[in-house]
């Protein structure tokens, strides 16, 4: 007679049968793809108590139970004021998948709220950054990965261009400028959204949405920022009506820019144009670099 897996089994069951293809695949090319992982890494993945980081969390799980490429996580959670109906929920989702949460307590909620009562979030996200970078590093980790995800790479690709007047996206990584020698890693960086959303409803877990407390009775933070996003999101869903791989095209086209076509591009802080190298004869454009720019 066949022993009944336990919950957190069958959830990972799903992640290498049913979801195999669609989330543990490019997981799992993601990582070699843009060099997330290193032998010797100590990785604090950050659970805030979305679907997004309880996924990461358990694919990173995964990997290291599988991988070559030995490396240690910590699952760290940051509370920053949950109601505690919040804070029981994480907890209780913890404990069901099986992931031993590093919980630790900070005021970010009441401190963005009062020093930016109309529009808290933006200084929520850059505090609760800081906490989990200091918190990592105490703990002696190196990373901290984050449940970024495909979707957000295309659509913050398409806010930068609409509403910013840049060209400018998510990176898979980068380094850290105020917490020397640690780094921030985006594993998710090719799963699609509704793929992690097919994932949560398979296994019937119910995670958090928006647990601030500024939103309180809102489904999701309306600052300007997130109600654009959610233009985006509208605007993309409209675009696939009628071409079903334009997000495909969206994520290709951040990593195959062709500076040779741009007026102007900035590199590492400085600002270049197109006269920078357009008069020096080794920099010109091929014919047929010509004929498209043309």
């Amino acid at each position: 007679m066949a022993r009944e897996l336990l919950p957190h089994q069958i959830v990972e069951r799903s992640l290498m049968k049913t979801y195999r293809k669609t989330i543990w695949h490019p997981f799992v090319l993601a990582c070699r793809e843009y060099d997330l992982l290193a032998p010797g890494d100590r990785i604090a993945v950050c659970v805030s108590g979305g679907k997004d980081s309880f996924l990461l969390a358990k694919l990173m799980q995964e990997l290291e139970r599988h991988t070559d490429v030995p490396f240690e996580t910590v699952f760290l959670c940051m509370d920053p004021g949950y109601k505690p109906e919040n804070r029981r929920r994480i907890e209780e989702n913890a404990a069901l998948l099986r992931l031993p949460l590093t919980i630790f307590e900070t005021n970010v909620f009441s401190v963005a709220e009062s020093e930016s009562p109309k529009n808290p979030c933006y200084l929520c996200a850059k505090m609760r950054r800081g906490c989990l970078y200091k918190k990592a590093q105490e703990l002696g980790c190196n990373k901290i990965a984050l449940g970024h995800h495909f979707d957000d790479v295309i659509e913050t690709t398409l806010m930068s261009l609409f509403y910013s007047s840049e060209m400018r996206t998510m990176i898979p990584k980068l380094h850290s400028l105020n917490y020397p020698g640690m780094e921030l890693i985006r594993p998710l960086y090719r799963v699609r959204e509704h793929d992690i959303q097919n994932w949560a409803a398979y296994n019937r877990l119910e995670f958090l949405q928006c647990a601030c407390s500024f939103t309180e009775g809102i489904a999701r933070c309306e600052d300007e920022m997130t109600s654009k996003r959610q233009e985006v999101k509208a605007l993309i869903r409209t675009l696939k009506e009628t071409t079903p791989d334009i997000d495909r095209s969206i994520f290709n086209a951040a990593h195959n820019v062709c500076l040779d076509t741009l007026p102007g591009f900035n590199f590492r802080g400085e600002d270049h144009t197109f006269l920078d190298y357009y008069h020096d004869p080794e920099a010109e454009l091929s014919p047929d670099e010509r004929n498209v720019s043309t």
